[in-house]
């Protein structure tokens, strides 16, 4: 998944058909795979798993897309 925004929190913000998942350090433009962690109705929380580089302490992991991850 692609982190598209940041949240007044500072927290990354990425979107999957329209539904929010918020992702704890992750910056703008940083791409990877993500675990979610919570799940309310109206948005999600998750954990970086792996990624591409732009996210302070993670740059390991291959970019992938939310199709890859079965979302």
């Amino acid at each position: 998944m692609t982190i598209s925004e940041i949240s007044r929190r500072g927290d990354g913000i990425a979107k999957i058909d329209g539904f929010v998942i918020f992702v704890a350090g992750a910056k703008q433009g940083w791409q990877g795979k993500v675990k979610v962690t919570q799940v309310a109705n109206r948005f999600a929380t998750g954990a970086v798993v792996g990624g591409s580089e732009g996210m302070s302490g993670s740059t390991e992991g291959q970019a992938s897309t939310s199709e890859e991850q079965g979302m």
